[in-house]
């Protein structure tokens, strides 16, 4: 379940929730996209600040990217699909295909040039996943 603050500001912008299964649709009929998918907020503290945040994205780019938020039982699969490794995070797309992903908070001027050099991407399929350091097998249990 969203936390209340972000709940909050679904409500007040009226973001559309999406599912996994209706980001295609919904996605792929907008030159750009944005998709919030904040994790949970009772475990992570830079959730409730995204989302905070991630209206005032919108805001800043006057209207040209749509702003969608991720459905909270869908997250894992969002995750899956785009291979990202921390929560919060937002996705860009443009006609539904991936341009790109910013993990976790930024200072202001570096998600809005982040976010425009994203923008400037072709669509490309999302990078490999990769563990976070310190999350791989043990050098002593690795068969060789």
């Amino acid at each position: 379940m969203h936390s209340a603050l972000l709940t909050s500001i679904i409500v007040r912008e009226g973001l559309e929730v999406i599912p996994d299964a209706g980001l295609d649709e919904v996605a792929g009929n907008e030159v750009f996209s944005m998709l919030l998918i904040a994790g949970d907020a009772n475990r992570l503290a830079e959730s409730n600040d995204v989302a905070v945040i991630f209206p005032e994205i919108a805001k800043a780019l006057d209207g040209n990217v749509t702003a969608l938020v991720a459905a909270f039982d869908s997250e894992r699969e969002f995750q899956k699909r785009f291979r990202f490794n921390k929560f919060p995070c937002v996705v860009f797309l443009r006609y539904g295909e991936f341009l790109g992903v910013i993990q976790g908070v930024r200072d202001w001027s570096d998600y809005m040039t982040e976010i425009s050099e994203i923008l400037l991407r072709d669509p490309s399929e999302p990078p490999p996943f990769r563990l976070p350091d310190g999350c791989g097998v043990p050098s002593s249990l690795q068969t060789h």
